[in-house]
């Protein structure tokens, strides 16, 4: 909160340490309240379409809604209403991504990628509000990403959009819809400086491994196992 300088609402608890989240787990958001003030939510990750009408299909659609891509955001019909209006950051310590088979490692290689400040990132991302045929209201985001810029070229094509501090206000400014003006706070150079990508173990692939050593780096080339 002292990071990201939420002076509006919060949770009444904090969410436990997840260190390795999936579709549909809940994910810290700052966002503008009606107050024009910042404020840390809670949602579900993975944008739910605002055309979906039925639950188990709106939860099945989140695993394919969990990036959204910079260059398109805006005219892709699960995306560009929130784009246009309802924008957020997405704090983080850090995200896993894994070797594509055009860098210069082993594909599918694991990395764990962190700010070189040991604080949180603050990545681009968007929310919304879907509401369910009982009543309920569901409130989902999704992280921007871009073309991977400098050494993170060498493991994958894509990474997050970081945002820097002093286009926060503006991009969650619900009133700025703009569409080029969105994409120019969405252009950041050399951002990938901020961030240092460690090797990591395959354990990561299990979803049913989740603790802060699957952070821990690893020399490449040695063995490694699941244990």
């Amino acid at each position: 909160m002292e990071q990201f300088e939420v002076t509006g609402s919060s949770p009444s608890q904090s969410l436990p340490a997840n260190w390795n989240i999936a579709p549909t787990n809940p994910i810290y958001i700052v966002r503008a309240d009606a107050n024009d003030k910042r404020a840390l939510t809670v949602v579900s990750w993975g944008l739910i379409g605002p055309w979906l009408s039925d639950l188990g299909e709106a939860k099945a659609s989140q695993s394919r809604a969990i990036n959204a891509r910079s260059e398109s955001i805006h005219e892709k019909p699960t995306f560009r209403a929130a784009f246009r209006s309802t924008r957020c950051l997405i704090p983080a310590e850090g995200y896993y991504e894994w070797a594509s088979a055009l860098g210069e490692f082993a594909p599918k290689q694991p990395f764990y990628i962190s700010a070189r400040s040991g604080r949180q990132l603050p990545i681009a991302g968007i929310w919304s509000s879907w509401r369910s045929p009982d009543g309920a209201i569901i409130e989902t985001a999704s992280i921007i990403t871009q073309e991977a810029q400098g050494d993170l070229t060498k493991i994958h094509s894509r990474m997050p959009v970081f945002m820097p501090r002093d286009r926060w206000s503006n991009w969650l400014n619900p009133k700025e819809s703009a569409v080029e003006k969105l994409q120019a706070l969405m252009l950041v150079q050399n951002s990938s400086t901020l961030v240092i990508a460690r090797p990591i173990s395959k354990a990561v692939n299990s979803v049913a491994k989740n603790s802060k050593e699957l952070t821990a780096q690893i020399e490449l080339g040695e063995p490694e196992t699941l244990f």
